[in-house]
């Protein structure tokens, strides 16, 4: 694998920007394409997904896959978008079970860390870093509902690793 490379690093100050970052990466992706969301419970990853699987065109609301575990939504134009939520995942092997396609579809795996090694030579990183948190008013973050965050800045680092992403810029 090569050296991972920093492609974008910035501040995103709301969700509708988070979805339009969402857009911007959604021109660079193809099928096989591997994306890897990372951050804290309600950072913004489902809302990142959300910008880009509607500049793919993909059908269906692209929302949470937190219980289901993965979701597959058409495209009008092009390869798949399949919408992975790892939160739940206790082994990466749980991951290889949901049969999913990687080489014809563009896959999104949030909480994908130390689940996707192995699976892809080439992977995009995103991590999104949001400073104050989750804060759930009862505490428990499991009820928290990515949706309904507040619009706070968060700094948004995409990473770049394997031959596939050599000669791309955001």
């Amino acid at each position: 694998m090569t050296d991972a490379r920093v492609l974008l690093d910035t501040t995103v100050s709301t969700t509708d920007e988070m979805g339009v970052l969402g857009a911007r990466l959604a021109r660079v992706l193809r099928a096989g394409d591997l994306v890897v969301l990372t951050g804290p419970l309600g950072a913004g990853k489902t809302t990142l997904t959300r910008g880009l699987g509607a500049a793919l065109g993909a059908r269906g609301q692209v929302s949470s896959p937190t219980f289901v575990l993965a979701r597959t939504h058409p495209t009008t134009t092009g390869p798949d978008l399949v919408h992975v939520d790892a939160y739940r995942l206790s082994d990466p092997v749980e991951l290889d079970d949901l049969d999913l396609d990687w080489d014809a579809s563009v896959v999104v795996v949030e909480w994908g860390r130390g689940f996707v090694d192995g699976i892809a030579d080439s992977i995009l990183d995103v991590e999104i870093v949001r400073a104050t948190g989750a804060d759930a008013p009862d505490g428990d973050v499991d009820d928290l509902d990515p949706d309904d965050v507040p619009d706070e800045p968060r700094r948004v680092i995409v990473t770049a690793t394997g031959p596939r992403w050599a000669d791309v810029t955001l």
